[in-house]
């Protein structure tokens, strides 16, 4: 399913270039990231599928939002106010170019914190205005999606596992812009239960990787925690009962090595739910596919244990298996950048009055028909 044509559809010449790029033609993109509360920016060239990072820098909030425990959107957006111009500028430095060197600019136009996210969007059509180059406005999604391509050739289709912070989902991905889901979380994602739980552990933010470490000290096989929808036939997520009993068992830890068994508990219980839904996914696209790649993206799959649990549920079902390098699963530009050049190269630009998306699904129509989320005002969640 193509995605909307109100944002990524467009004839390329709706800012700047006249007609789209020969086949083959070498493209260099400037990305610009600011859905979280990461401002990052990134130069890739893209030559016939291959994707080389010439540069990729990217600002950490993490001091600005510790003491709050997570992220606040206000605090956010105003460090992406303050530190875009320089991210940018240290990016094209790094890259060793001008903006004559480029051939478009992507920026992230949602899903994510809206105001953060209207801060990349409106520089990069301040750029492309004042440069006369394409913008391409980019799912923060599908970044994700082609983000296995910045270290690997890949080619289409594979089954991808999405799985962050915000979201978890399984797509097929049959090409650009060209995905559908077959399954989803149906409450909180796997990111927010490593969070939750790391808080209420008392680690700290970012919550995810202290319990990683903290994991590594603990044996969780005397904690049972609960798995959840044992016996569905479909390729669907839960994590909310995970969370919840994972958050009264941390209410009694007296010990630090209690927190390090539970921590360890937590991660098994995750990569089991995680391999569970796959392996039922995987079984379904192997019966109507000869290529059979299996790709995880998005923050967790930085998770060492995780990775390497997921990495086995592919082999088992005779797929290969394919992660981002480290540097590129958590939030960053590299993938935006690419995600814009693989749209650049087929003519695909944006309009200038491209508006920031808080809620973008990357199989809208499925996302519409069959809400994993009950709609809101805002439109369907995944």
């Amino acid at each position: 399913m193509e995605m909307s044509a109100d944002y990524s559809s467009r004839p390329a010449a709706a800012t700047g270039r006249d007609v789209p790029p020969r086949p083959g033609e070498a493209l260099t993109v400037l990305g610009l990231e600011t859905s979280c509360d990461e401002t990052a920016a990134s130069v890739v060239r893209l030559t016939v599928g291959r994707a080389e990072v010439l540069s990729s820098v990217v600002h950490s909030q993490i001091d600005d939002h510790a003491a709050y425990g997570g992220v606040v959107p206000e605090i956010a957006a105003r460090s992406h106010v303050e530190m875009i111009a320089e991210v940018t500028r240290r990016a094209m430095a790094e890259a060793g170019m001008g903006y004559d060197g480029l051939d478009g600019i992507a920026a992230t136009a949602g899903p994510g914190l809206v105001g953060g996210v209207m801060v990349g969007l409106s520089f990069g059509k301040a750029a492309a205005l004042a440069r006369g180059l394409p913008l391409v406005a980019v799912n923060h999604l599908e970044g994700h999606a082609v983000s296995a391509r910045l270290g690997a050739e890949v080619a289409y289709p594979f089954l991808l596992l999405l799985v962050s912070g915000g979201h978890c989902q399984l797509l097929e991905v049959r090409g650009v812009g060209d995905m559908s889901r077959i399954g989803a979380t149906i409450d909180d994602a796997a990111g927010e239960a490593f969070d939750k739980i790391a808080k209420a552990l008392g680690l700290g933010y970012p919550g995810g990787p202290a319990l990683e470490r903290l994991a590594l000290q603990g044996d969780g096989s005397r904690i049972d925690l609960p798995r959840a929808l044992l016996g569905r036939k479909d390729c669907d997520f839960s994590f909310s009962g995970l969370k919840t009993a994972a958050f009264r068992i941390a209410q009694t830890c007296e010990s630090d090595q209690d927190k390090a068994d539970l921590a360890d508990a937590v991660q098994t219980a995750i990569a089991r739910q995680l391999s569970d839904r796959s392996e039922r996914a995987l079984a379904a696209y192997a019966e109507t596919h000869d290529h059979r790649l299996f790709v995880v993206a998005g923050g967790v799959a930085a998770n060492k244990t995780i990775r390497a649990t997921l990495q086995a549920t592919a082999a088992k079902h005779g797929f290969d298996f394919l992660a981002p390098p480290m540097a590129y699963c958590t939030d960053n530009a590299a993938m935006i950048a690419l995600a814009g050049a693989e749209r650049l190269a087929l003519g695909l630009t944006s309009d200038i009055d491209v508006v920031a998306r808080p809620r973008w699904p990357l199989d809208e129509a499925r996302a519409l028909a069959d809400p994993s989320h009950r709609p809101g005002r805002k439109g369907a969640k995944a």
